[in-house]
């Protein structure tokens, strides 16, 4: 690991909200692991600010479950567990079922081929072997889909969510024996919204958002 952590700055934020959504990406995309301790003045230094900030980000992180603070020991990364996983893909399995049986139903020829072209970068990044660039794909594709929803709503929820589906999402893209099937199940719903087939596309959904959650539990199991 770097002893720099990358920061992006922006001039419209304030520094505690710059060094949250750098420690929040990080943790994310799974640069710190899982237990890992964050001391304040480590990642002061790291990201070249005072403590200030970074002990502001700790706590904004720990209201989102990803940081806990353990007795006599500080702040660490939350761990997987396997109840937090189940609770947070039973939301998104609900979700994603409802955006794709309206996506069957709404998606337009430009949406299509949309989806056609995801199709075809997410089968690329599965060949190149990159799991960052695998789940970023990913999530690219599920995107369109709920674009062609067309309800701002279902969106906006979804978003809320995002940052959450995205950690379990690295989390099942490890496994390089379930790329397959993965690349297989977009496959199938990109043919079944392209043929309108609503129920289809919705059951295919929840195949392939249940297939996740045992791949992540069977990891969880393996690595605790």
């Amino acid at each position: 690991m770097s002893d720099k952590l990358k920061v992006n700055m922006n001039e419209y934020l304030p520094l505690r909200d710059v060094v949250f959504n750098t420690l929040r990406q990080a943790i994310i995309t799974g640069e710190f692991a899982p237990g890992e301790r964050l001391m304040e003045i480590a990642l002061a230094n790291r990201l070249g600010v005072s403590r200030t900030p970074v002990r502001e980000a700790i706590r904004k992180l720990e209201l989102e479950g990803l940081v806990v603070m353990i007795p006599r020991k500080g702040a660490e990364v939350a761990r997987i567990t396997e109840k937090d996983l189940r609770d947070v893909l039973e939301v998104r399995c609900s979700l994603e079922e409802l955006a794709a049986e309206l996506a069957a139903e709404r998606m337009d020829e430009e949406g299509q081929e949309k989806l056609d072209q995801a199709l075809v970068e997410f089968e690329s990044e599965i060949e190149s072997g990159d799991n960052a660039a695998i789940a970023d794909s990913d999530m690219e594709f599920h995107d369109i889909i709920f674009d062609a929803t067309g309800n701002p709503r279902l969106i906006q929820i979804i978003g809320n969510l995002r940052e959450q589906f995205y950690r379990y999402r690295l989390e099942y893209v490890k496994d390089t024996d379930y790329h397959i099937v993965l690349l297989n199940e977009h496959k199938e719903l990109v043919n079944a919204i392209r043929a309108g087939k609503k129920e289809e596309a919705r059951k295919i959904m929840k195949k392939h958002i249940t297939n996740q959650e045992m791949t992540v539990i069977r990891n969880i199991k393996e690595e605790y």
